[in-house]
């Protein structure tokens, strides 16, 4: 009767060398796969070697999680030791900035300027009644006789003006050799007298100021040509020299 072989297992010593000798081969491969794993770079392999009584070893993959932490902080390592970027070189202008910027005002209206008021020189009180006129004869005797006023020639037509405000009391031909004469009565117990008029301008009883005309010069009367005879009285036909009472109120006459 044939003896059946005994089975081998695991726990039964090998007394042939078989065991020993399967575990150094898958040892080899073990290293020979570590070795290509770490030539392509994959450094998160892990190899484990099991002797004989172990199971075959198995490789470990590195959690990925572990590696995304840490490559985040390699990053930030490497942020942290970069020097701090220098702020822009031009400023923007912030909100509050553009806030209180002024808000345009209102253009007040320009009012019209007022327009300058004319004005008029003051006429004097008292004025040449024919100026720029040339000195004929100044009162005084003349030919034995008095000549009672100042004569005052110029062409004949020019203007003859009040010497002062007044009324008209006379206006017409005076006689004695007057010819057309007019009398203004200035209010202050003063009278003006002109004489040889070619004519006359005002009537009796007319207001009249200070440099109106009141006729043109002439030769009427007793006159050797044209000319305007000017007395002065103080009261009526009581003649006074004109040359004095006018210079005291700023009219020279030339006498």
């Amino acid at each position: 009767m044939q003896e059946d072989s005994p089975v081998q297992n695991e726990n039964t010593p090998d007394t042939t060398g078989e065991q020993p000798r399967r575990a150094r081969r898958r040892n080899r491969l073990i290293v020979l796969g570590a070795a290509s794993l770490v030539a392509l770079g994959l450094g998160g392999v892990a190899v484990a070697t099991t002797g004989p009584d172990r199971p075959a070893p198995t490789a470990v993959s590195l959690d990925a999680r572990s590696r995304a932490e840490a490559a985040s902080r390699a990053d930030r390592s490497a942020r942290e030791s970069s020097p701090p970027a220098s702020p822009s070189a031009s400023p923007t202008a912030s909100p509050s900035a553009v806030a209180a910027s002024p808000s345009p005002t209102k253009t007040a209206t320009a009012k019209p300027k007022p327009k300058p008021k004319k004005t008029t020189k003051p006429t004097a009180a008292w004025v040449d009644p024919m100026p720029g006129a040339a000195v004929t004869s100044c009162y005084g005797e003349r030919w034995g006789t008095l000549h009672a006023g100042i004569d005052l020639a110029l062409p004949s037509g020019t203007p003859i003006r009040a010497a002062a405000a007044g009324t008209v009391t006379q206006a017409g031909d005076a006689a004695d050799g007057y010819g057309n004469s007019v009398f203004i009565d200035h209010g202050n117990g003063y009278l003006t007298h002109y004489a040889h008029q070619s004519r006359i301008a005002v009537t009796v009883g007319q207001k009249v100021k200070a440099g109106q005309v009141i006729g043109y010069e002439g030769a009427t009367g007793d006159a050797t040509g044209p000319h305007l005879h000017f007395e002065v009285h103080q009261g009526m036909w009581n003649q006074i020299d004109p040359a004095p009472f006018m210079r005291a109120r700023g009219v020279d006459l030339g006498c």
